[in-house]
């Protein structure tokens, strides 16, 4: 104890140099430790987006492909998928519900959604979390929508407004717009913190009624569209979607129905399980992350080379105080013990300091950031790889002690007792 409260006491005698070589340990440290609550985070944002769905179907093609566009809104479908053969499987006597999609439309940069009821009331997302209104109601006539959160906010939307959607994705103005038949706003939904917030959803019908009169992907002449006013709902026949999300009523089903789907012969259709995309999904990423990983490392190394720096020039200052506890008895453990404890004390309050920093950072940005970005970084306990990078730093200040350690009892003891001229 005594030797702990010296190292303690040394290094208090040098505030500065020690505050210094604290924090930037504490910086590396809580990038460290931030990298790994930010991937976790960001799993977790991904992972939960969609819940209780048991299979996504669509055309056949790529099942990452398919994931991105049918439920992050990112990408495009290779093909659609015909509404009888949605139907037949919506039916199916294994199946407890589904979703349907229409996708292919925008409305300045922001993704529009056909769909039904059943998206309101049986879509979940963070576990059993689902979809909600600040405002209005679901879409129930053919010309009406509801808006994300992200997309009245953008745009400044209210209940009521007219809005015209774009023939294809667009990145902001469309040049083909479906100016003669707006959509009137009719609900505002809750923020979710997902691609739900940036969408806007009409129903099935709309997305028909959108493109009814058009020929081979052209709009029609003028003069030869139906208008607005004679369109309604009962009178639009789907044809098509993009894509559907199913549950079924057992686990045992959903095998059955993935390779039901998978070997479907009138139409080629492909089912994945949400899961098993999503893990393929961090193995495509999975190679970002190791290399964000090994910069992180880095910095924590140049931090603790700063920190063995800082204690092998200060030993020249200290060469006097060194000789002193040897010539009154300090053997070659005790001047040891006390660098290295110097070296382990400066670890740990790093290591402290920079997860408290990370962590009330944190806490703090996590509002603003799920807002911004849609990512919801979870103020949790470390995970076990956080524990092991903590206990790492803390073991490799320790080892960084023993230089200076060794190179102070090296030094002869009248180096540092007699007077230099």
């Amino acid at each position: 104890m005594l030797l702990l409260s010296l190292a303690y006491q040394s290094l208090r005698h040098r505030k500065l140099t020690s505050a210094l070589t604290v924090f930037s340990i504490a910086l590396s440290v809580a990038l460290l430790v931030g990298v790994e609550l930010v991937r976790m985070g960001a799993r977790e944002s991904f992972s939960h987006t969609i819940s209780q769905t048991d299979l996504i179907v669509g055309a056949r093609g790529g099942s990452l492909q398919l994931l991105l566009y049918a439920v992050f809104r990112m990408g495009s479908a290779t093909n659609n998928i015909t509404y009888e053969s949605y139907r037949q499987f919506a039916e199916h006597p294994a199946v407890e519900w589904t979703i349907p999609y229409s996708l292919g439309d925008s409305h300045r940069g922001f993704r529009v959604v056909g769909t039904t009821g059943d998206f309101y009331t049986r879509y979940r997302f963070r576990r059993d979390r689902r979809i909600e209104f600040t405002a209005g109601h679901a879409p129930e006539n053919v010309f009406q929508v509801a808006i994300g959160s992200d997309v009245a906010a953008a745009l400044g939307y209210r209940l009521g407004d007219a809005v015209t959607l774009t023939h294809g994705v667009s990145s902001g103005r469309g040049i083909l717009d479906h100016e003669d038949r707006p959509f009137k706003i009719c609900g505002i939904l809750q923020r979710t913190a997902t691609p739900v917030d940036r969408s806007l959803y009409v129903p099935l019908e709309g997305m028909e009624a959108m493109h009814l009169d058009w020929g081979d992907g052209a709009p029609p002449l003028p003069g030869e569209a139906t208008p607005a006013s004679k369109i309604h709902k009962e009178d639009m026949k789907i044809k098509q979607i993009t894509a559907f999300l199913l549950r079924a009523k057992s686990r045992i089903d959903t095998l059955r129905l993935q390779r039901e789907i998978n070997t479907n012969e009138p139409e080629a259709l492909m089912a994945v399980i949400p899961g098993v995309a999503l893990g393929e999904l961090w193995r495509t990423i999975g190679y970002a992350e190791d290399a964000l990983a090994v910069v992180t490392v880095f910095v924590l190394v140049v931090g603790l080379l700063g920190m063995l720096v800082s204690l092998y020039t200060s030993l020249n200052e200290r060469r006097r105080e060194m000789a002193i506890l040897r010539a009154i008895g300090a053997g070659p453990r005790n001047i040891v013990f006390l660098l290295v404890a110097e070296s382990g004390l400066l670890a740990l309050a790093g290591t402290v300091l920079g997860v408290a920093l990370v962590y009330g950072l944190t806490w703090l940005s996590q509002p603003a950031v799920e807002h911004h970005f849609g990512l919801f970084l979870p103020v949790v306990a470390p995970t076990p790889t956080g524990w092991a990078y903590m206990s790492a730093v803390v073991v490799a200040g320790l080892l960084i002690g023993f230089v200076p350690a060794v190179k102070a009892y090296r030094n002869a003891l009248a180096d540092g007792l007699g007077i230099r001229l």
